[in-house]
């Protein structure tokens, strides 16, 4: 099978990854998803914790399944307003201080007000700082330069800004000819992105579905809880659709889907993951089993919480994971393929 439309759902993620929403300030990239799916007549509703949940009701209305993919991504907020005129920051998920050294960012205050900013070591200009390069990248040498005539900490918050407000990090997306797209966030977007895409085309399609199917769209994700709670009891398969990291020693790359085996809360129910594998290889889908050491996913959260279901985990593949991320949309058809099979599929119930 076509994914239909593959450069619409590539639009679609380029709008995804432009609007900023690190974990605890996503309400803007919720209402577009929400907007996205009442168009289609998608039946959604949000949790309490903002995140939002679609239905399409299946031929078994007893035994559920239940995707999920986040809108939650890496970022920062205001940790200090500095002498200078400069912030300090603190981290919003897992990331390395140099993974954002140089990068462009805007910092949104409690009204609503956004400005611009780079984010710098204090010890940048070479010409002044001896040591600019052995400098570590850390909290206490990384700084935001506000792009506003500020000369003190009184002119800033003259400004509106404030400890607590949020920063996040400019995605600059590009999508190439050769496939490529490089951007920000593809952590992960690209999977909101897919997931969106294939309820449009069950939505047109008018395809029937062997189960009740719930897409969780998650905003927790990266801080570790977005997939803990609001799970029908009625659910038996919960598979996350998420990044597959690359790197040394991983099968996983930027063309293929993933489908994790292990990760660090331990291994993925063996039966779903033989399901998956067996699936790709019916169909003709490029695939790679893997493990990724340092790594939780949504579905690893609602098994950590207590829930009775059967979990997997499967994405496509993502180069500097948490960083400057890349992919191809040979990955991004190939896991868009496996869904699609996969939705459409018997459960042992």
């Amino acid at each position: 099978m076509n994914i239909p439309n593959v450069n619409e759902t590539l639009e679609l993620l380029r709008k995804l990854v432009s609007i900023p929403s690190p974990s605890g300030n996503t309400s803007e990239v919720i209402t577009f998803v929400e907007s996205f799916l009442s168009e289609l007549d998608v039946t959604t509703q949000r949790n309490h914790k903002g995140a939002l949940i679609a239905t399409l009701p299946g031929k078994d209305s007893l035994n559920h399944r239940m995707l999920t993919a986040h809108v939650d991504t890496l970022g920062a907020i205001v940790k200090e307003i500095k002498p200078s005129g400069r912030l300090t920051i603190d981290q919003i998920g897992g990331f390395t201080y140099n993974s954002i050294e140089g990068e462009y960012c805007q910092i949104q205050t409690n009204a609503g007000k956004v400005y611009t900013g780079t984010i710098l070591m204090h010890q940048t200009s070479v010409h002044v700082y001896k040591d600019a390069g052995k400098q570590e990248r850390n909290q206490k040498n990384i700084e935001v330069r506000i792009d506003e005539v500020v000369h003190n900490a009184e002119d800033v918050r003259q400004l509106g800004i404030e400890v607590g407000d949020f920063v996040s990090f400019d995605p600059r997306v590009q999508i190439l000819e050769s496939g490529f797209i490089k951007s920000r966030h593809l952590d992960d977007k690209a999977s909101v992105a897919i997931l969106l895409q294939l309820i449009k085309q069950i939505i047109q399609e008018n395809i029937q579905l062997p189960y009740t199917t719930h897409i969780l769209i998650s905003n927790n994700e990266e801080i570790g809880y977005g997939g803990n709670s609001n799970i029908p009891p009625e659910t038996v398969e919960y598979l996350a659709v998420d990044m597959g990291a690359i790197g040394d020693g991983q099968q996983t790359d930027e063309y293929t889907v993933s489908i994790c085996v292990k990760d660090a809360s331990g291994p993925y129910h063996y039966s779903l993951r033989k399901k998956l594998t067996h699936l790709a290889i019916d169909n003709g889908i490029d695939y790679k089993l893997d493990i990724y050491p340092y790594y939780g996913s949504d579905a690893s959260a609602a098994i950590r919480s207590g829930h009775d279901i059967v979990h997997g985990l499967i994405g496509p593949g993502i180069d500097s994971s948490h960083a400057y991320e890349r992919t191809h949309k040979s990955s991004i058809k190939n896991t868009y393929k496996l869904l699609f099979h996969y939705i459409q599929s018997e459960m042992e119930v």
